[in-house]
């Protein structure tokens, strides 16, 4: 089944997926694909950037949750039920993100654009630490390669991605979003 296009729905299925990843794991402290955070620190990341932008883009607070580090499960579905909330909610159609590097934006899009796709590759990152299953939707890593290659020079300045990782002219779609974002497709966790 397809990914929908429309924010709301976007992320309920994304941010879906990353929550039945969240609830498998069973060791926190698992290095991840991430340079030196453990599985506890890439949900930590998803909590804790997006309310500073919705604060100062669009005037929006989301509520909190528990703690990541005594909570990560707690934590994840309390900020993926806030955002759900902000999607579902008919007054986000006409609000606004007002972002110096990015301009402005519909609220939804800019959330769907930018924390959802976030998720989305992450759901990767929490997957690969933590020995889970780690396929992505491969038509979205299509979607979503066609549309960061070409501004690939604007996202490499960004700091957001590391450098490209060569993979074979024969990797899959997957394997090349996962090159192009910086990471190693065949990454593996180190087990004692």
């Amino acid at each position: 089944m397809a990914i929908s296009d429309r924010p709301a729905e976007r992320h309920r299925r994304i941010a879906g997926q990353f929550t039945e990843r969240v609830e498998g794991v069973t060791d926190w402290e698992a290095q991840s694909p991430v340079g030196d955070w453990v599985a506890r620190d890439v949900v930590r990341h998803l909590i804790e950037w997006l309310p500073s932008l919705l604060s100062e883009g669009a005037g929006v607070s989301l509520p909190g949750g528990p703690s990541v580090d005594s909570d990560p499960v707690g934590a994840w579905k309390a900020r993926a039920d806030a955002v759900q909330a902000l999607l579902d909610d008919p007054a986000t159609a006409d609000r606004v993100l007002v972002n110096p590097h990015i301009g402005e934006l519909p609220l939804d899009r800019a959330v769907d654009q930018f924390y959802t796709t976030d998720v989305f590759l992450h759901t990767w990152d929490l997957a690969r630490a933590t020995g889970q299953h780690d396929r992505l939707d491969p038509e979205h890593c299509a979607d979503l390669l066609a549309g960061m290659e070409p501004i690939e020079e604007i996202l490499r300045t960004s700091g957001q991605y590391g450098p490209r990782v060569e993979v074979p002219d024969t990797a899959d779609v997957q394997d090349r979003l996962l090159g192009f974002i910086g990471r190693d497709p065949s990454w593996a966790a180190a087990h004692p």
